[in-house]
């Protein structure tokens, strides 16, 4: 008896020490780890590829997955006690829709999120954060293009001359797929953008240069059948894993595309025209592998009136957003905001100005329209508080703060100026806009 009492203590310290900790993967396909999970915890189904430790209401039971598949549970309760998304959020003329009744999209750009080495139990703690101002959406990257993978915590694709590797491992999709996770248990809908027209993160040129030859024209990226139907098995590849995630809002096509990125070459030839076919074809692309999701371009939003003394409204960047927004396989638009960084001025009136131009848009071409990024370093507070008061009253679809701040463990997120976290005054406003906008329906 005490043999048989030691055998069984010595399984069950066994079973305890290879317990999974909250927020950590505990089943999934290709997933080989322990599928048991701490005294508390069940191991809840997020997606084919991912299942993580939660704490679950009572009236839940403890369940563990397999590696080859996951048991799903009932509900579950999050950090903040939002509910865990269900259902698509799609659109019915002007307004975002969840389950037929109005979806209001609000919140924060947290590109850093699935990036910058976080560990779960932080990705939960930003996205927190961002729950608590009263966020329902968060837009982030689903991209970084390495070259070499020594020196990146993650990162999504890799190449080898012009060869390109998506990394499906623990630090590239495994990894997004907390992201996912972390977003799904905080109550919060994801934008995914899909690659950058700048060098951060990869983007563009890497396409470009690996597959064309360094130096060779930006603008390639959306003629070069080779350099598209790269970019095309990538997008395959990362959507066609989140088909049926309803944390996922939409994707994007690329974050800001422009003729133009972060190297000066450039062929000569692009126009507004490039870029809006490109796009057509880019977003019937994702249409035809998911049929569930959103699908915008992440565009600035500049207009393409030649005439026009302003630079942002004439159409030298390769942008014509309101031939864009009437793209069949476009679902809603995007614009962003950023004065100081486009030399236009008063910041509150002309972003005022600039906000009620594409409401505008929105209403002639009947599809939802959100300012996807908008920000200023200075006189945040009255400015921003300009801006909010526009988006509600032109009847602007929503808006997203670039960008979140949080306090981790691992110290502070990116701070780049903008952003905004939660001991900052402008975090109260934010909180007071997203509950002005929800009211409005």
């Amino acid at each position: 008896m005490k043999l048989v009492g030691t055998v069984v203590l010595a399984i069950s310290l066994a079973s305890f020490s290879n317990a999974v900790a909250v927020w950590q993967q505990c089943g999934g396909l290709q997933y080989t780890g322990s599928t048991t999970c701490d005294a508390g915890l069940s191991c809840v189904y997020l997606n084919d590829y991912y299942s993580q430790c939660q704490a679950v209401s009572s009236t839940v039971s403890s369940t563990t997955a397999s590696s080859s598949s996951t048991s799903r549970t009932s509900s579950t309760s999050s950090s903040t006690g939002a509910s865990s998304p269900t259902g698509f959020v799609k659109t019915s003329g002007q307004k975002f829709t969840l389950n037929g009744a109005p979806f209001t999209v609000v919140g924060s750009n947290s590109y850093w999120v699935g990036l910058t080495g976080l560990s779960t139990a932080n990705m939960n703690a930003a996205f927190k954060d961002i729950a608590n101002a009263g966020a329902t959406t968060v837009r982030t990257w689903g991209f970084n293009e390495v070259t070499s993978t020594g020196s990146s915590s993650a990162y999504y694709q890799s190449w080898s001359g012009s060869t390109p590797t998506v990394n499906t491992g623990s630090n590239g999709l495994g990894n997004f797929d907390n992201v996912v996770a972390a977003a799904k248990a905080n109550g919060l809908r994801l934008i995914v953008a899909l690659t950058n027209n700048w060098s951060d993160y990869g983007g563009m040129d890497v396409y470009v240069n690996q597959i064309l030859g360094s130096g060779q024209p930006h603008d390639y990226f959306y003629t070069n059948s080779q350099v598209i139907n790269a970019y095309k098995n990538y997008v395959k590849t990362f959507v066609s894993r989140y088909v049926n995630e309803p944390t996922i809002l939409g994707w994007e096509l690329s974050n800001e595309p422009r003729c133009s990125g972060s190297t000066s070459a450039t062929s000569g030839t692009c126009t507004t025209t490039t870029i809006t076919n490109w796009a057509t074809t880019i977003s019937a692309y994702i249409k035809s592998i998911d049929s569930n999701h959103l699908v915008a371009i992440g565009d600035e939003g500049f207009f393409n009136e030649p005439s026009n003394p302003s630079y942002p409204y004439q159409g030298t960047e390769g942008i014509d957003f309101a031939a864009n927004l009437k793209i069949s396989s476009i679902d809603f638009g995007t614009f962003h905001l950023y004065p100081g960084s486009w030399s236009v001025s008063p910041a509150d009136t002309w972003g005022a100005q600039w906000i009620a131009d594409h409401a505008t848009v929105q209403k002639s071409v009947n599809k939802p329209t959100i300012l996807e990024e908008f920000g200023v370093t200075s006189s945040q507070s009255s400015v921003y508080a300009t801006w909010w008061s526009e988006v509600s009253s032109s009847g602007l679809s929503g808006d997203l703060i670039w960008q979140a701040g949080s306090h981790l463990s691992s110290g502070d997120t990116p701070q780049d100026g903008y952003a905004i976290f939660p001991d900052n005054s402008v975090y109260q406003q934010e909180t007071a806009a997203a509950a002005a906008l929800k009211a409005r329906g």
